[in-house]
């Protein structure tokens, strides 16, 4: 994830935005740098590569400045680059962004179309073009920030500093997190309290929406409507461990919350939203050459296979097999000649997936990995490397791990049906976008939080739970069960909703919750009967669609959980969510140990 931090100071900020870009190197970055205001003017430093780079620069070309502004890069929408790092800026106003603004190929238009001159390839310049837009017209720069928010879709944390304006910052936060830090006669901007920790112990986290405006005495939060609102400022303690969690009970949480962030870093790496293109790096791998994709993992990463299966063989037309990798080479598999191997891991440690992909390699199969530690065992035995972005995940239960291997293994997909000649420029440019949208459709999900947390109480003390999905939210309905009985203890099973009939019924009664994933499409009809089916038996069904399904069959569902409609080819990232949601909530209530269940242990390193 890309990392934000800004200072309204005493004394030059320039060392200790260095200090807390640091802090933030935890969550991977190819590029960082700052802004200053040095005598009213923005003075900018930018370098590619590790922050010795640019403290190198710092000492060769200090900048000066009380008020100023940081960013940790990992290469987006363009090359990672010291023209394409942040912070963005012109004469008026410079800005550092995380996230996605999923129109700025519109934007970008409009404003070239006024004169404006783009020099990056980033989807982040079109904010700084928007700003100085409006200061042109006589706005302030509250007003320019608030009219420009407006105009911007997507998830995304912003920092703004301005020419002239040594006493004022302003931060925004859609979907992406921000936290505010109160000092002495000093205020402070920073993507989390780790950031912070050594400048301050009183922080403020911006809710959905929000903006703020930062002056050396105080903090005035805006909602969304731009009315001024009060946000609790918290007393944290400096332990790694409560830093870590920052306003979160639990590292889980917090890892749920951050799936917007790290689901727009990885897409930012593949995705090209100008061309509508995916760009994989250079794999050295012919995708149009493959015979068949073997894909291998354990857990969590699995049911990431298994979704990826559908999208391979529907999207690219290209055959997949998927298996558990703690069975894959025992049964001694055939190899195809041309195969790829393609296996999942989050940790890249996990000795099963390890010993598969040896199997795969003995027999001359090309290795593929989806890891999110690129120097790990798996990774340094493939024969090429993608990378998710989900930074440290600390909770057990895989949430934003798996989220980010559906989006890079989607990417992957759109990549192979293009090589493959089994999708036109339209359709990709359709998914594409599909794809580009998913972070802000997440941070709406997240948004039933308080709704889900209630359907858990009522979930709480039933003995076992069906989790039911058809198509590509089979597999979603999988890691439901998997999450329910990880963290919560109870037993829950998935299945698909076709199977029902074929056994699974004869456990319907009053005390069994039945959770459905079922967004209207054309699989929707089929799985609507299936719910009437468990209603008719007495189950409780806890309906999860979108508007137009839940019109269609949530009438006689104990629960329902209205999720935004998207392109079937996303659905399975958005309905992740609720299954993490109710798997967390039920747990709390239960008061097991959400963050470290029993028996469990994040990276299994034995047989």
């Amino acid at each position: 994830m890309c990392g934000i931090i800004g200072i309204i100071g005493l004394a030059p900020v320039a060392p200790l935005l260095v200090d807390g870009l640091k802090r933030l190197e935890y969550r991977g970055y190819d590029s960082a740098g700052i802004a200053t205001l040095t005598n009213g003017s923005i003075d900018r430093r930018r370098a590619e590569g590790k922050l010795v780079n640019l403290s190198e620069l710092l000492e060769r070309q200090p900048v000066d400045g009380t008020i100023g502004i940081g960013h940790t890069r990992w290469a987006t929408h363009g090359r990672p680059s010291e023209i394409n790092a942040h912070p963005h800026a012109n004469e008026r106003v410079a800005v550092v962004h995380n996230g996605i603004i999923e129109n700025f190929k519109e934007l970008r238009s409009e404003l070239a179309a006024a004169g404006h001159s783009f020099e990056t390839e980033t989807d982040s310049e079109v904010v700084v073009h928007l700003v100085r837009d409006y200061l042109e017209k006589q706005m302030s720069p509250q007003e320019a920030v608030a009219a420009t928010l407006k105009r911007l879709e997507g998830a995304f944390a912003l920092a703004f500093v301005f020419a002239g304006r040594h006493d004022l910052m302003i931060g925004a936060r859609r979907g992406s997190p921000l936290a505010v830090g109160y000092g002495e006669g000093e205020m402070f901007l920073g993507s989390d309290a780790l950031a912070l920790a050594p400048l301050t112990n009183r922080i403020c986290y911006l809710e959905e929406g929000d903006w703020v405006e930062l002056t050396k005495e105080a903090a005035l939060v805006h909602d969304a409507e731009d009315r001024p609102v009060e946000r609790e400022v918290k007393q944290t303690a400096f332990s790694g461990a409560m830093i870590g969690k920052g306003e979160y009970r639990h590292f889980m949480q917090k890892e749920i919350f951050e799936q917007p962030a790290v689901i727009g870093d990885s897409l930012h790496s593949f995705l090209d939203p100008l061309s509508g293109t995916v760009q994989l790096p250079d794999l050295g791998i012919d995708f149009s050459a493959i015979s068949r994709i073997t894909i291998s993992a354990c857990g969590t990463a699995y049911f990431a296979g298994l979704i990826a299966k559908y999208w391979f063989e529907q999207i690219a037309r290209q055959p997949v097999e998927v298996d558990i990798a703690s069975e894959f080479r025992y049964r001694e598999a055939p190899m195809p000649e041309s195969g790829l191997g393609l296996f999942v891991s989050q940790s890249g440690e996990t000795i099963d997936t390890l010993e598969a992909l040896r199997y795969a390699k003995r027999c001359g199969q090309t290795i593929l990995s989806l890891v999110n530690v690129p120097e790990s065992a798996i990774a340094r035995e493939s024969d090429a490397v993608l990378q998710t972005l989900a930074g440290p995940e600390i909770g057990v239960a895989s949430t934003k791990a798996f989220t980010t291997q559906l989006t890079v293994l989607a990417c992957l997909a759109l990549a192979t049906a293009r090589a493959r000649g089994s999708i036109d420029a339209a359709r990709e440019a359709a998914l594409s976008q599909a794809l580009l949208e998913v972070p802000a459709r997440v941070a709406e999900v997240l948004n039933h939080d308080t709704t889900i947390r209630m359907i858990a109480a009522d979930m709480m003390e039933a003995r076992d739970v069906l989790y039911l999905g058809r198509g590509s939210l089979y597999p979603i309905a999988l890691e439901g069960a998997l999450k329910l009985k990880e963290i919560s203890y109870i037993h829950a099973e998935g299945y698909a909703a076709g199977e029902m009939k074929h056994g699974p019924i004869a456990l319907i009664d009053e005390d069994v919750p039945i959770v459905v994933c079922a967004p209207a499409g054309p699989l929707f009809e089929k799985t609507a009967a299936n719910v009437q089916e468990v209603i008719a038996r007495g189950g409780k069904v806890i309906l999860i669609s979108d508007a137009e399904g839940i019109a269609r069959a949530g009438d006689e569902a104990a629960h329902v959980i209205e999720l935004p409609p998207v392109d079937p080819f996303v659905a399975p990232l958005l309905y992740t969510l609720p299954m993490q949601l109710l798997a967390y909530h039920t747990a709390v209530l239960k008061g097991t140990d959400v963050d470290q269940p029993r028996n469990l242990a994040k990276a299994v390193t034995v047989e």
